[in-house]
Protein backbone atom coordinates (compact mmCIF):
# COMPACT_ATOMS: atom_id res chain seq x y z
CA UNK A 1 0.00 0.00 0.00
CA UNK A 2 1.20 3.93 -0.55
CA UNK A 3 2.27 5.93 2.16
CA UNK A 4 -0.45 8.24 0.56
CA UNK A 5 -2.99 5.19 0.33
CA UNK A 6 -2.36 4.52 4.03
CA UNK A 7 -3.14 7.96 5.14
CA UNK A 8 -6.15 9.05 3.74
CA UNK A 9 -8.26 10.64 5.97
CA UNK A 10 -5.85 10.36 8.73
CA UNK A 11 -5.07 14.03 10.39
CA UNK A 12 -4.04 12.45 13.90
CA UNK A 13 -1.64 9.32 13.53
CA UNK A 14 -0.43 7.76 16.27
CA UNK A 15 3.56 6.60 16.73
CA UNK A 16 3.89 3.41 18.10
CA UNK A 17 7.70 2.42 19.31
CA UNK A 18 8.71 1.08 16.05
CA UNK A 19 8.23 3.37 13.83
CA UNK A 20 10.38 6.14 15.99
CA UNK A 21 13.19 4.14 16.39
CA UNK A 22 13.36 3.41 12.23
CA UNK A 23 13.31 7.27 11.89
CA UNK A 24 15.48 8.39 14.64
CA UNK A 25 18.11 5.40 14.09
CA UNK A 26 17.93 6.04 10.58
CA UNK A 27 17.06 2.18 10.25
CA UNK A 28 18.69 1.41 6.27
CA UNK A 29 15.30 -0.93 5.41
CA UNK A 30 12.43 1.05 7.00
CA UNK A 31 13.87 4.69 7.06
CA UNK A 32 12.58 5.07 3.46
CA UNK A 33 9.39 4.00 4.44
CA UNK A 34 8.57 6.30 7.60
CA UNK A 35 10.82 9.62 6.73
CA UNK A 36 7.86 10.74 4.25
CA UNK A 37 5.35 10.38 7.24
CA UNK A 38 7.71 11.81 9.56
CA UNK A 39 8.54 14.58 6.96
CA UNK A 40 4.54 15.57 6.87
CA UNK A 41 4.34 15.55 10.59
CA UNK A 42 7.04 17.96 10.31
CA UNK A 43 5.54 20.15 7.88
CA UNK A 44 2.04 20.32 9.59
CA UNK A 45 -0.16 17.60 7.17
CA UNK A 46 -0.21 15.14 9.78
CA UNK A 47 -0.12 15.37 13.50
CA UNK A 48 1.61 12.78 15.45
CA UNK A 49 0.81 11.69 18.97
CA UNK A 50 2.97 9.60 21.27
CA UNK A 51 2.65 8.31 24.39
CA UNK A 52 4.68 7.54 27.86
CA UNK A 53 4.91 3.87 26.61
CA UNK A 54 6.27 4.61 23.62
CA UNK A 55 9.20 7.34 25.09
CA UNK A 56 9.67 4.75 27.65
CA UNK A 57 10.50 1.98 25.28
CA UNK A 58 12.31 3.68 23.08
CA UNK A 59 14.67 4.74 25.12
CA UNK A 60 15.49 1.14 26.89
CA UNK A 61 18.40 0.81 24.43
CA UNK A 62 19.92 3.99 24.78
CA UNK A 63 19.88 3.81 28.29
CA UNK A 64 21.07 0.18 28.68
CA UNK A 65 24.38 1.41 25.99
CA UNK A 66 24.76 4.67 27.49
CA UNK A 67 24.02 6.74 24.95
CA UNK A 68 23.43 10.60 25.98
CA UNK A 69 22.89 11.42 22.36
CA UNK A 70 20.62 8.30 21.42
CA UNK A 71 18.79 9.12 24.17
CA UNK A 72 18.11 13.04 23.72
CA UNK A 73 17.19 12.33 20.06
CA UNK A 74 14.16 10.20 21.12
CA UNK A 75 13.39 12.60 24.00
CA UNK A 76 13.79 15.85 21.57
CA UNK A 77 11.40 14.12 19.07
CA UNK A 78 9.08 13.07 21.25
CA UNK A 79 8.64 15.95 23.39
CA UNK A 80 9.92 18.94 21.47
CA UNK A 81 8.90 18.53 18.04
CA UNK A 82 5.51 20.55 17.32
CA UNK A 83 3.23 18.65 15.35
CA UNK A 84 3.88 15.86 17.54
CA UNK A 85 1.31 15.61 20.73
CA UNK A 86 2.54 13.88 23.53
CA UNK A 87 -0.39 12.37 24.81
CA UNK A 88 -0.66 10.75 28.63
CA UNK A 89 -2.12 7.74 30.72
CA UNK A 90 -4.93 8.32 32.76
CA UNK A 91 -8.55 6.42 33.87
CA UNK A 92 -10.02 6.39 30.78
CA UNK A 93 -7.00 5.11 29.07
CA UNK A 94 -6.48 2.45 31.37
CA UNK A 95 -10.11 1.56 31.11
CA UNK A 96 -9.90 1.62 27.81
CA UNK A 97 -6.44 -1.08 27.93
CA UNK A 98 -8.26 -3.15 29.97
CA UNK A 99 -11.14 -4.02 27.32
CA UNK A 100 -8.78 -4.46 24.46
CA UNK A 101 -6.45 -6.76 26.35
CA UNK A 102 -10.19 -8.69 26.76
CA UNK A 103 -11.11 -8.44 23.60
CA UNK A 104 -8.17 -8.99 21.62
CA UNK A 105 -5.74 -10.82 24.05
CA UNK A 106 -3.50 -7.85 24.21
CA UNK A 107 0.11 -7.62 25.84
CA UNK A 108 -0.51 -4.25 28.37
CA UNK A 109 1.80 -2.16 26.54
CA UNK A 110 0.20 -3.05 23.50
CA UNK A 111 -3.21 -2.45 25.25
CA UNK A 112 -2.30 0.90 26.32
CA UNK A 113 -0.72 2.20 22.74
CA UNK A 114 -3.86 1.46 21.27
CA UNK A 115 -6.44 2.76 23.94
CA UNK A 116 -4.13 6.23 23.98
CA UNK A 117 -4.76 6.38 20.25
CA UNK A 118 -8.65 6.32 20.68
CA UNK A 119 -8.26 8.42 23.29
CA UNK A 120 -6.33 10.99 21.89
CA UNK A 121 -8.85 10.77 18.93
CA UNK A 122 -6.14 9.12 16.32
CA UNK A 123 -7.27 7.71 12.82
CA UNK A 124 -4.66 5.62 12.50
CA UNK A 125 -1.77 3.45 14.56
CA UNK A 126 1.16 3.02 12.95
CA UNK A 127 3.80 0.31 14.07
CA UNK A 128 4.98 -2.59 12.57
CA UNK A 129 4.04 -5.21 14.82
CA UNK A 130 1.78 -7.81 12.32
CA UNK A 131 0.01 -8.87 15.47
CA UNK A 132 -1.78 -5.17 16.22
CA UNK A 133 -4.06 -5.93 12.86
CA UNK A 134 -6.79 -7.90 14.67
CA UNK A 135 -7.25 -4.90 16.24
CA UNK A 136 -10.35 -3.22 14.59
CA UNK A 137 -11.40 -0.35 16.42
CA UNK A 138 -8.92 1.90 14.53
CA UNK A 139 -7.05 1.85 11.48
CA UNK A 140 -3.87 -0.32 11.98
CA UNK A 141 -0.80 0.55 9.91
CA UNK A 142 2.11 -1.52 9.23
CA UNK A 143 5.32 -0.04 7.99
CA UNK A 144 6.92 -2.97 6.03
CA UNK A 145 2.95 -2.77 3.86
CA UNK A 146 3.92 0.45 3.17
Amino acid sequence: MRINQALLGVSRLFLDTAPVVYFVEENPYFLPLVSPIFTQIENGFLIGVASPVTLAECLVMPYRISDLILQQKFIDLLNNTENIEFFGSDRQVGQKAGELRAKYNLELPDALQIATAIAANCQAFLTNDIQLQRVTDLRVLLVSQL
